[in-house]
């Protein structure tokens, strides 16, 4: 079965997973709270990531595939740098690991893909051997929990409770929730935030942009969410 990132605790006898087990488990895939310090104080950690994810990118853009295929190889890949530590700057291990955690996705996406494909022909080119080894490396570290949760686990519950009834504008909303969140993923700002956080800052921020006049009662519906304790929004204090 298809890993569905909006539904990604359903499983192939539950058609929808229950909002109160999302929120529960989010915790269970946050990324440790020193990763985004390290990352602020260390110069080189910074560049190591922002090189591996611009891989990862280069991977995906080989492919032309899914886009939340990048999304979810980055989130494998700052998991794994928050468990293990930031390795050395050395080229070819940043790039394994970009090929490894883009091989994950797909295979947890279910979409047909080949190695060589992902690499491009340019720079280091890895057996599936060695691509096979590293993933086992990543598997261990996230404890084989591959079914992340991510923001756009929460963009339905969230959009659920703005009552948009015009398809149409309820489209449009999540459109653009979705280009804010792949964004914020290049940089480091939000990592320290949980992934139903990051949803609700994006949705409400997509509102404010595309709706001014709707979204006091937006934000108000998301502030008054028994899950939701506190959401830095546009506007907000």
């Amino acid at each position: 079965m298809d890993f569905d990132l909006e539904n990604p605790l359903t499983h192939l006898h539950q058609l929808h997973s229950d909002d109160a087990s999302l929120f529960l488990t989010e915790s269970d895939h946050m990324l440790s709270p020193s990763y985004l310090h390290t990352l602020l104080s260390s110069p080189s950690d910074f560049a190591v990531r922002q090189d591996t994810v611009s891989f990862i990118s280069q991977c995906c853009s080989n492919s032309n595939i899914d886009p939340h295929l990048s999304y979810l190889a980055v989130n494998y890949l700052d998991r794994f740098f928050s468990s293990q530590g930031v390795p050395q700057p050395k080229p070819w291990v940043l790039r394994l690991l970009a090929v490894s955690c883009v091989s994950l996705a797909a295979k947890m996406k279910q979409i047909e893909h080949n190695l060589f494909d992902f690499q491009g022909n340019e720079g280091f080119i890895f057996d599936p051997q060695t691509v096979h080894r590293m993933e086992v490396l990543i598997l261990g570290a996230l404890k084989w929990r591959m079914r992340s949760i991510t923001p756009f686990s929460f963009i339905p519950f969230f959009i659920s409770l703005f009552k948009l009834r015009d398809p149409p504008l309820l489209q449009a909303l999540k459109g653009r929730a979705t280009e804010i969140i792949f964004i914020a993923q290049n940089g480091i700002e939000l990592l320290e935030f949980k992934a139903s956080v990051i949803a609700a800052a994006a949705l409400l921020s997509a509102a404010h942009e595309l709706f001014p006049i709707q979204y006091p009662c937006f934000r108000k519906a998301i502030i008054n969410c028994s899950y939701v304790k506190k959401v830095n929004t546009p506007g907000g204090k």
